[in-house]
């Protein structure tokens, strides 16, 4: 007699006999068993290596944008090194003319960390004695005289003209002129040196007397070539021109008073006169 389990019948299409299979009910559960065991070792299986397989699948695809990245990256170097430079030539190139090129550097690209400005200063040059030349004081005009010359002979870049006191701006009496450290400056008249020293402002600085009550002031020298009660011609060659006191660049600061009042200069001087 058979034990408790299932019957299955199998008959064939055309066929006129029918074979009978008997499965025992434990041989079933364990079927059962042993189908859902493996079912559980391949979510098991699955669950535990398919991220390894995803990731090993993404391997390629992750190595060609790491390297589009590094070639980006290398690119965005060279690029911030040509910025550096051109900067660095912008900032020498200011330094040089004592002048602002162009629309002013934003606020995040000027500032330091302390949030002023940095501005490049050019490098100190070794005071020059005055070379001969036509401008010289071998043929600089003889006895006193109201200024009437150009204070430097060599090519200049006027960076900063006369400011007035009623004016909006910053008063600034006289004119700033760009120019290299070691230039000769000349004397715009024939006069007496008032004042040759050091101001914390002008920096080294030459002030001569003329007549009718003329002086002519000379500011942010490097070299004093007279002292105070020289006498002094006009085209004589009375400093070099350096970056002392309060400047930012190489230039020099030309000032022209009448009664103790600053005037303007270049109603009286013109360069190459």
């Amino acid at each position: 007699m058979r034990g408790p389990g299932y019957t299955v019948m199998v008959h064939r299409d055309g066929s006129l006999q029918s074979r009978e299979l008997h499965v025992p009910r434990w041989l079933m559960r364990a079927a059962a068993v042993a189908v859902a065991v493996i079912l559980v070792m391949v979510i098991v299986i699955v669950a535990a290596y398919g991220p390894i397989v995803a990731a090993a699948a993404r391997e390629p695809l992750l190595a060609t944008q790491v390297s589009r990245l590094t070639r980006e990256n290398r690119r965005v170097a060279e690029l911030a090194a040509a910025l550096d430079d051109a900067e660095a030539r912008y900032a020498q190139l200011r330094g040089m003319l004592g002048a602002q090129i162009g629309a002013p550097p934003a606020a995040a690209s000027a500032a330091t960390s302390g949030g002023e400005e940095r501005l490049y200063v050019a490098p100190p040059l070794l005071a020059r004695a005055p070379q001969d030349r036509g401008d010289s004081v071998a043929t600089a005009e003889a006895g006193p005289s109201a200024p009437h010359l150009w204070p430097l002979a060599v090519p200049s870049y006027r960076t900063r003209g006369m400011v007035g006191a009623n004016s909006p701006q910053e008063t600034h009496p006289g004119v700033d002129l760009a120019v290299p450290i070691g230039s000769d400056v000349l004397a715009a008249g024939g006069g007496l040196v008032r004042e040759a020293g050091q101001d914390s402002a002008y920096g080294k600085y030459v002030l001569i007397q003329h007549p009718d009550g003329y002086q002519s002031m000379y500011g942010h020298l490097s070299r004093l070539l007279v002292a105070r009660n020289d006498a002094v011609r006009a085209g004589q060659v009375i400093a070099l021109s350096g970056n002392t006191g309060h400047s930012t660049a190489p230039h020099l600061h030309f000032e022209i008073r009448r009664g103790g009042k600053s005037i303007d200069p270049l109603t009286l001087v013109r360069e190459g006169r």
